[in-house]
């Protein structure tokens, strides 16, 4: 062979190793990702090939599939009460992807998982279309439906969260405004156009304010602030007068003076259980300030504050910060300063005091079935942390539950049921003056047996609600929806 041949053989030889090191690296290195391309359409087509598993609740489902002729995406998500359960189910859309539920079990509902291989196996040789599993969720409808009418009823901006204490199974879980998820579930122009005016509205109706916004807790946070500094052994008497918390207050290393919605004179140098009942800031910044950033934050963290939950869908980290100054540690025993929390951080906080100082973990998913009904996966209660003792859990009990009967969360009273509620007005933004506060509230509900079946928090943002400042409180906007959640819960006897 001569010379120009060899060079001509031997270019070709490291091209073809080259094809075959390129073949190699698509099909074995670069496969998954490239199936899982946004921009790979047979991804889609495949995705949307056959009816998919459903989202259930109560029972019921609240997902369909429904055939799209004349697509090759031959399916498209429907959802009942949609804008209800949107932020249970997140969305499935052919455009735009999954959230939520809808993102985290798609496998299952698509029958990809790898729990559903025999299912997949014995459609080949039976012929059958392949189908996909279902999950089947915690929700109770009646307290979502609750919460839901609530709070579209005040027109307002906000969340609910409600739980289980002695499980953690989130009962009910809204977020409004809301959205259908079945306006944008196909692949049309006037379904991608929807989608677009939905996530440009100013209001933030596709934004899950129950899990992944954090707001200020307000007064609610001195629930918490109670629990840390009875379990540290700062405050051990909670009907002792306080004589270093004058109202109003003066922060430390400031000429700063806080004052309270109500009188100074029931307020001033009164004891912790008082200072609840009428939500004295004076005793809680005292409070904060004598049991130390260290330790209230090493509280809150056993309550579930800096770090994320999954439940299974993952949520936003509410935070108790590191860096503060006596002032700064003051501010966040009134659930102020730099302190950050969810509604389901709130909800865990109550549920926790309630459960008697065990806090359990969130979850919205009891099961996940297979096509068969078969059970894949079955979800089990576990312990996040048990927060603070018994014995201190017992006597933020006790104050909640005279706030309830003789203080500012009288609203959430209910006839024969012993219930511990805590009113909360959070302020925002860089000038106090010109926003207006967000209003909290949280609660639980007894059992006879003095176990709680049920803990809310929740939280509503009034700025664009046709309402007086004066009337934006935790108390009068709040505790009609918490009462409304706990008595459709305790209607089925827990």
């Amino acid at each position: 062979m001569n010379k120009p041949l060899r060079h001509i053989a031997a270019f070709c030889g490291v091209m073809v190793l080259a094809l075959l090191v390129r073949a190699t690296w698509v099909q074995f290195v670069k496969s998954d990702t490239l199936a899982n391309d946004k921009h790979n359409r047979r991804v889609g087509i495949d995705a949307f090939s056959q009816p998919r598993g459903d989202i259930v609740v109560g029972g019921r489902p609240i997902t369909g599939s429904v055939a799209t002729p004349g697509s090759d995406f031959k399916y498209k998500r429907t959802y009942q009460d949609g804008p209800m359960y949107a932020p249970v189910t997140g969305y499935l859309s052919q455009a735009q992807g999954a959230t939520f539920l809808e993102g985290v079990h798609a496998k299952v509902m698509n029958g990809k998982d790898d729990r559903l291989f025999f299912d997949r196996a014995k459609s080949l040789f039976t012929g059958e279309t392949p189908r996909g599993g279902n999950v089947i969720t915690t929700i109770d409808p009646a307290a979502q439906k609750a919460a839901y009418e609530g709070l579209t009823k005040l027109k307002a901006k906000g969340a609910v969260v409600a739980l289980d204490p002695r499980s953690g199974k989130i009962l009910a879980m809204v977020s409004t405004p809301s959205y259908d998820p079945s306006v944008f579930s196909g692949i049309s122009k006037k379904e991608g156009e929807e989608f677009l005016k939905l996530d440009a509205d100013k209001s933030k109706p596709l934004h899950n304010r129950a899990i992944r916004e954090v707001y200020p807790p307000g007064s609610t946070f001195k629930i918490l602030t109670a629990a840390a500094a009875l379990d540290h052994g700062v405050v051990t008497d909670i009907n002792a007068a306080m004589p270093d918390a004058p109202a109003p207050y003066t922060l430390p290393l400031s000429t700063t003076k806080v004052g309270n919605d109500v009188d100074n004179s029931l307020c001033d140098k009164v004891s912790l259980k008082t200072g609840m009942q009428w939500s004295c800031n004076n005793v809680f910044l005292q409070t904060a300030l004598k049991t130390g950033k260290d330790r209230m934050r090493e509280t809150a963290e056993k309550f579930g504050f800096n770090e994320e939950q999954f439940i299974p869908v993952r949520t936003a980290k509410s935070g108790y910060p590191d860096k503060l100054d006596k002032p700064q540690t003051a501010l966040t025993g009134m659930g102020q300063g730099s302190l950050t929390s969810t509604p389901l951080q709130m909800a865990m906080v109550t549920a926790g005091i309630a459960n008697d100082g065990k806090v359990m973990k969130p979850y919205m998913v009891d099961e996940l079935r297979g096509p068969d009904l078969a059970s894949l996966e079955k979800s089990k209660p576990e312990v996040l942390n048990q927060a603070v003792s018994e014995s201190t859990a017992k006597k933020v009990q006790e104050m909640m539950e005279f706030t309830a009967s003789d203080g500012t969360a009288k609203k959430v009273r209910m006839d024969g049921v012993t219930v511990g509620g805590k009113t909360g007005t959070a302020q925002h933004g860089a000038d106090v003056r010109e926003q207006r506060p967000y209003a909290w509230f949280v609660s639980y509900a007894k059992q006879s047996d003095g176990t709680s079946p049920v803990a809310v928090a929740v939280f509503v943002d009034p700025a664009d609600m046709d309402i007086q400042r004066s009337e934006i409180a935790g108390g009068k906007l709040g505790a009609p929806i918490a009462k409304s959640v706990m008595e459709a819960v305790m209607k089925k006897g827990g």
